[in-house]
């Protein structure tokens, strides 16, 4: 019967995470989705780039909001069975209170290992893979990034204007500045051009125009042109395309840190796949490393804060203030572990206090819950 009841408080809380985490990860989605838009209307990326770089966003944005969901679903549900009088049937059947708080702790150590995967494997590749569709991406909206009289850099070593666009999609009066040659920076001007299609290649047709060339010792050299064409396969968006450390598997930033400890004297560099591994980096290792795989042993801490709602009874005078107190509490707790995170790898008393804050804190906590249990029995 004991396993039963159990069952049933924690398939209500893991039905009240699910719909809550299913609602606001899905809001937070639409309201970046919007914001990502820039990645078609002003670096040219195609629609289809658009959507995987959205989509794979989705992990990132489930794995923050973890913590402070669960912590939600268990203060509510306890506080709803406390308005409805079924904590009594706990009560009643010889459940003690302990009990009842070391089985939601139990089933946080669950979400604690599904918040490491995600955060250390899932989230890590999803990232990395929504880049790698900016990575391999051509401007396929190129077209879309051209308006009349405004100069127009977004493509990388390439700036244009252009005076008016005809219906037909033709430019008139086109000046461009192409500095994708190391060694030599050219201007084109014409008084015509469009975008054609050759072999599924997208070129820039110019027609009556003067090309200058300027070299590196100031020496230029020009000419005129009747048509020419010039290949935007060989551009590129100025979008970030080089991993960020949040894009870096885990056991890559893993090898990184372990190579600067061990020649942390030594000022020297390693590239470990696309990281390139340098002291300088060390500070970013550590807090990433910290975030992904010590960061959630704070759903533990705040799945026994939001637990200390059964210390009283809704019959208590004070209780809604007492509610207050653990949600701020709890809120508190999910708002510091963001702070001090910020402060690891600076000084090594910071990611020690990092380290020890969230387990002196449960300790505590848990010691002062059976300090008050044992009280409230011998009353």
């Amino acid at each position: 019967m004991k396993k039963i009841i159990f069952n049933n408080l924690l398939k209500e809380i893991l039905i009240f995470f699910l719909i809550s985490s299913f609602a606001l990860t899905l809001i937070i989605w639409v309201i970046q989705a919007v914001n990502y838009l820039d990645i078609v209307t002003e670096d040219g990326h195609s629609f289809k780039v658009y959507f995987f770089f959205t989509i794979l966003s989705l992990p990132k944005i489930f794995s923050q909001s973890l913590p402070f969901v669960f912590f939600l679903s268990v203060f509510y549900i306890i506080s709803d069975f406390e308005d409805k009088n079924q904590l009594l049937i706990y009560w009643s059947h010889g459940i003690s209170k302990l009990q009842v708080v070391n089985k939601i702790i139990q089933l946080s150590l669950i979400f604690l290992l599904v918040q490491i995967i995600l955060s250390s494997i899932i989230v890590p590749y999803a990232q990395d893979k929504s880049r790698s569709f900016i990575r391999n991406s051509n401007l396929d909206f190129f077209p879309n990034l051209i308006k009349p009289k405004k100069f127009i850099d977004t493509v990388k070593n390439l700036t244009i204007f252009i005076e008016t666009k005809n219906n037909d999609g033709s430019y008139n009066n086109i000046l461009l500045k192409d500095s994708s040659n190391g060694t030599s920076n050219q201007i084109i001007v014409a008084k015509k051009g469009s975008i054609i299609l050759n072999d599924n290649k997208k070129f820039l047709l110019l027609e009556n125009g003067k090309i200058i060339r300027t070299n590196r010792n100031k020496s230029s050299t020009s000419f005129n042109f009747k048509t020419t064409q010039l290949d935007l396969q060989k551009y590129s968006s100025k979008t970030t395309k080089v991993p960020k450390v949040q894009e870096i598997p885990t056991l890559h930033l893993i090898k990184c840190a372990n190579f600067l400890i061990n020649n942390i004297n030594v000022n020297t560099a390693i590239v470990i796949e696309n990281l390139k591994c340098s002291p300088t980096f060390l500070k970013n290792i550590y807090q990433e490393l910290f975030k992904r795989i010590y960061m959630p042993i704070y759903i533990v801490l705040c799945s026994l804060i939001a637990s200390l709602i059964i210390l009283r009874s809704k019959n208590t005078h004070g209780y809604l203030f007492f509610k207050i107190q653990i949600f701020l509490i709890g809120i508190f707790f999910i708002i510091i572990s963001d702070i001090l995170l910020n402060f690891t790898g600076n000084k090594n008393i910071y990611n020690v206090l990092f380290l020890i804050i969230p387990i002196f804190s449960f300790f505590i906590i848990y010691q002062i819950l059976i300090f008050k249990l044992r009280v409230k029995k011998y009353k």
